[in-house]
């Protein structure tokens, strides 16, 4: 009798903690979090309501349930008390709580930059056209009648797709196959409609449709396309003008894997944190477990070092660079000297001609205007029919810099970089005449408007925009870079693409306010932009090779990168120096040879845990695997260890000589049979040198797998990083595999 006693109170404790605490909650505040769970072992769920009921059993009557994860996930979102959130941890199964992240977004000519399309605007037959891949978008909605979502000549959905459309009649298509909202709270039922732009844009620069006559205030014009435009779209619309809820980013992986898309677009970023608490990391580590690449933004918190968001080594982490286009506002100062600078608006009339007006500096070092470079307020000073030169920076966004010179009566704007941007300049569309210069430029300009009682200046709009600019590619200074603070062994960024002045969909006009009927498109930069061209090139890979597990595809993409700029010398970075790793990752995408790699490196969720048990406890492990780890059953490895397609060694300074051997195993999907052989491009002369083993690898059919040994040995150095890579050569392929070895102090 006293048995049955304790086992009815142990079943009713959970009941009564929550009335007891549900009595003391009134007026306590509510916190957002995401519950990890796990049932007994071996039990199943009969269906998604049993997952949720077993979900609500954690939870007090009153429920506030946001979210219940059924795929990338072992738990739900809710909003609870701190009491209440304690009675659930006292609770059997339950494995962890992590509060709620706001995360933030990232913010034509590139097919043809890309190698995608022929120089006659044609598609290369090589690379294809992304047929019957269905890339979803977690971003802030989309637009959806806008024409580069037209269904036009588009096929249905693969037989998979199991997803809907949230928008009322028809305008979902079979381009547009899906769209849903997940933003939890007040606005969760409001349709996926894009009201911020971004999503819009992403989206149709991912997979947009062919769109004739595309141009933003009449400049970049051409042909819109997006990278993969036979690909399907579905949106998830997870951020909202407040940011991206990490609780409703889950829940949107969730629903794409359940729908069956086969690539992920996110271009969004957080703070660094271990991947068990980090819900981005959880989620696309459960979307790659079931043959879904990820592509994710490294974040726009360059350049300093270790600035990167999703360091996971699941996803494929892409940085942003500069293509060779510019869309020239040229600034000529008295005396006649003339600095590039960049704008999307070129008026028609006012600056274009040969007119000079007053220039003043409005910088934080020039009083009385510095107050304006603080909080965006030119109140009380003068600058009526002048031009005013600006400082980048200081809080206060570009174009916002811009519309303040015009509202106090400014004639137009000159926009100097600050030195930690160097020569990286960006394209906005402005709404007065301006001109974005670089660091250098604005130097010379502040120099000259010293040396004269009357400084004076124009800027010029006649070239407007100008295509094979060099160099190009080059790192803007936004990017974030490594190393990885949460993952040192894996070489992060992994790749770069273009990611500035991309010109793509938005759903309202831009600029100056004006009559224009013809469909919209915005030039906006951030890896927001790059992110999207690198889902959209995943897309065409997977077409050609559907077979290819995520982590094949971006070995594809890393292996064939490109080094060097379109003049063949090194990536530069904002400071029109060599960019190393950190800055460019393997390189910058090369489509055209991504598609045939030669060789892939392939990666098994069993590698990802071997991975993960040399990092983390067994509950942390379990949290990211959905599922209970031991690591006491599984070899545990080193990061570097890792089968990935870039090698990063960590080494002290302290060692005098040390040695790391690297393995590796390669699988032909190339030419048959092969024959690679060895070479090794690290610096003369440097501390560290690089030893492969054997020097040459035999393949006699696709699909054979061959291992080899890099011995990575280096003496003591007081440099922090080396760089080089190892390349694998066949008749047809290069294989180049970068390396970095990092001295850091004990």
């Amino acid at each position: 009798m006293e048995s049955f006693k304790l086992s009815l109170l142990a079943s009713l404790l959970p009941f009564l903690l929550f009335n007891l605490v549900a009595a003391g909650d009134a007026g306590e505040e509510l916190g957002t979090y995401i519950i990890h769970v796990q049932p007994q072992e071996n039990h199943l769920f009969g269906s998604t309501d049993d997952r949720k009921a077993f979900h609500q059993s954690f939870l007090p009557k009153h429920g506030r349930l946001l979210h219940s994860y059924h795929h990338v996930a072992s738990g739900f979102a809710a909003r609870l008390t701190r009491r209440e959130l304690d009675a659930i941890s006292a609770m059997p199964g339950f494995v962890t709580a992590v509060r709620d992240v706001i995360y933030q977004t990232q913010t034509t000519h590139t097919p043809r930059f890309l190698g995608l399309d022929t120089a006659r605007g044609t598609r290369n037959l090589s690379v294809g056209f992304g047929e019957g891949v269905i890339i979803g978008v977690l971003d802030t909605g989309v637009f959806p009648i806008h024409p580069s979502f037209s269904g036009k000549g588009m096929p249905p959905p693969p037989a998979k797709w199991k997803g809907r459309c949230d928008f009322k009649g028809s305008a979902c298509n079979n381009k547009l196959i899906g769209a849903q909202t997940f933003i939890s709270g007040s606005r969760a039922r409001s349709p996926p409609t894009d009201e911020e732009g971004h999503g819009t844009h992403t989206s149709s620069t991912a997979a947009g449709a062919h769109v004739p006559g595309a141009q933003v205030l009449g400049q970049a014009s051409g042909d819109a396309s997006g990278m993969a435009p036979r690909a399907h779209l579905a949106m998830y619309k997870v951020c909202n003008e407040e940011g991206c809820a990490s609780v409703d980013i889950l829940a949107g992986i969730d629903a794409a894997v359940s729908d069956g898309c086969d690539v992920l677009s996110m271009s969004l970023g957080g703070p660094s944190m271990p991947f068990y608490q980090d819900s981005l990391a959880i989620g696309t580590f459960a979307a790659a477990e079931k043959g879904i690449f990820v592509s994710m933004a490294a974040g726009n918190s360059g350049p300093l070092h270790s600035t990167l968001s999703n360091e996971a080594p699941w996803m494929l982490t892409v940085a942003a660079s500069t293509m060779d286009r510019l869309i020239l506002a040229k600034v000529i100062i008295g005396g006649g000297l003339s600095f590039d600078g960049e704008s999307v608006y070129h008026p028609a009339f006012n600056l274009s001609g040969p007119l000079f007006f007053p220039l003043v500096y409005a910088g934080a070092s020039a009083r009385p205007f510095a107050q304006f470079c603080g909080n965006g307020s030119l109140d009380g000073f003068d600058v009526k029919g002048k031009i005013v030169l600006c400082d980048r920076g200081n809080n206060v966004g570009r174009v916002d810099k811009g519309a303040e010179v015009l509202r106090a009566g400014g004639a137009g704007m000159i926009l100097a970089n600050q030195f930690i941007d160097g020569y990286s300049t960006l394209a906005d569309a402005h709404v007065l005449p301006a001109s974005h210069v670089s660091f250098v430029a604005g130097l010379e300009i502040k120099a000259y408007i010293k040396s004269t009682s009357n400084p004076e200046a124009m800027i010029s709009f006649f070239q407007g925009t100008v295509l094979g600019t060099s160099p190009a590619p080059a790192i803007t200074s936004f990017s974030s870079r490594g190393p990885s603070i949460q993952s040192p062994g894996i070489l992060k960024p992994d790749i770069t693409g273009p990611g500035v002045s991309v010109l793509a969909a938005w759903p309202f006009q831009v600029g100056p306010p004006r009559f224009d009927l013809r469909p919209t498109f915005n030039i906006i930069s951030g890896t927001s932009m790059s992110t999207p061209h690198l889902s959209g090139i995943a897309a065409l890979i997977k077409s050609n090779h559907p077979d290819w597990s995520p982590a094949q595809i971006k070995s594809a993409i890393m292996t064939t990168a490109d080094a060097t700029d379109r003049s063949g010398t090194p990536i530069l970075n904002e400071q029109h120096i060599p960019a190393d790793l950190f800055a460019v990752g393997a390189g910058h995408v090369n489509a055209e040879k991504a598609v045939d790699p030669g060789l892939v490196f392939d990666i098994s969720t069993d590698d990802y845990i071997g991975y993960l048990c040399g990092k983390y406890t067994d509950h942390e492990v379990s949290v990211i695997a959905r599922r209970r780890v031991h690591c006491s059953a599984v070899t545990a490895i080193s990061e570097y260890e890792l089968n990935y397609p870039s090698v990063s060694v960590p080494f002290t300074q302290e060692t005098q000589m040390s040695t790391k051997w690297v393995y590796r195993t390669a699988k032909n999907v190339g030419e048959e049979p092969a024959v690679y052989y060895a070479h090794v491009d690290m610096p003369a002369n440097s501390c560290v040198s690089v030893s492969v083993f054997p020097s040459s690898l035999s393949f006699a059919q696709t699909n054979h797998e061959q291992r080899f040994l890099i011995i990575v040995s280096a003496t003591n150095s007081s440099a922090t990083a080396l760089q080089g890579a190892v390349r694998w050569v066949s008749e047809r392929h290069t294989v180049r595999i970068p390396i970095s070895a990092t001295f850091a102090a004990e």
